[in-house]
């Protein structure tokens, strides 16, 4: 099967545009058209919708995307492993991290890695859960960096505890306290991060038999954290994702304390590439050394 095809295709499914397809690949829009056309054509399936704004991923197109990336990882497994052997470290490597990992501790990991391993091309996807559930199912992304909740459904390396805190206008009568107690939320306007589905934040409600009036969701901490320092309510947050934020905000430990384990998660380290190999060495070093705490 000619690869440009099943390229063209999955440039076209993610952007919605065979035209911005064809700008991202190289290539001109009759060619992508053809490669795509000429793919159909051999699997016997309508792989896209065209219409005057542009193309939709069909049913049948969906179900074939995570096949597509599997059949691509395998044959540049094939490559890494030569490369391997001759003592060389190509290709790629796609990570995807909630943005507190990737911006508190991915910088520094992707540095030290790249200085060793310059020619390996990494791309960083900033998610929340479903959306880095997502990539490791579609083998969009090879190593998932997030915190551990049961079930876990990938193989799993823990790296750091990191304590949960409470987040708190300048102006909340508990702004002085020494902690804040988790049967407060009951009685404050909450924020919730995840687009209200955060599973730490609801299991430490749930646990401490909690139900505080969500006032707002977000989609991502920095958000929530905004909205704390607007006096618009409080939230639950872990350290990592806060450590950034000391401007009009306070940051209390939980009465009761509560902290959850950032790890990495991969669908199987029998199928991680080379690259993922290395850089799964490189993480679990630099997270669990004393200093990086």
């Amino acid at each position: 099967m000619d690869n440009k095809k099943l390229y063209a295709f999955l440039k076209s499914a993610e952007i919605g545009s065979q035209a911005a397809a064809a700008d991202a690949l190289g290539y001109t829009p009759s060619a992508v058209s053809q490669l795509v056309s000429s793919l159909e054509k051999e699997l016997g399936l309508t792989l896209l919708e065209r219409s005057s704004k542009g193309v939709s991923v069909t049913e049948e197109g969906q179900g074939l995307i995570p096949l597509i990336n599997d059949y691509l990882a395998h044959e540049q497994r094939i490559y890494d492993y030569a490369a391997d052997i001759n003592g060389l470290l190509t290709g790629s490597l796609a990570i995807t991290a909630y943005p507190s990992a990737a911006t508190n501790w991915l910088p520094e990991i992707v540095g030290k890695f790249s200085a060793d391993h310059p020619e390996i091309h990494i791309t960083i996807m900033e998610c929340i859960r479903s959306d880095i559930y997502q990539n490791l199912d579609n083998n969009t992304a090879e190593l998932g960096i997030l915190t551990y909740v049961e079930p876990m459904p990938y193989e799993w390396i823990p790296l750091a505890d990191e304590p949960m805190l409470a987040v708190l206008p300048e102006d909340h009568p508990l702004a002085a306290s020494d902690s804040y107690p988790v049967a407060q939320a009951a009685g404050d306007k909450f924020i919730l991060t995840s687009q209200g589905q955060d599973v730490e934040i609801l299991n430490i409600l749930r646990r401490n038999g909690v139900e505080p009036e969500i006032r707002y969701t977000t989609y991502d901490t920095p958000v929530t954290l905004a909205m704390v320092q607007q006096g618009l309510g409080v939230s639950i947050v872990n350290d990592l994702s806060a450590r950034r934020w000391n401007d009009h905000i306070v940051k209390l430990p939980l009465d009761p304390p509560e902290k959850i384990t950032f790890g990495i998660a991969f669908k199987s380290y029998d199928q991680l590439s080379t690259a993922a190999r290395k850089f799964l060495d490189y993480a679990v070093k630099y997270l669990t050394r004393s200093e990086a705490r």
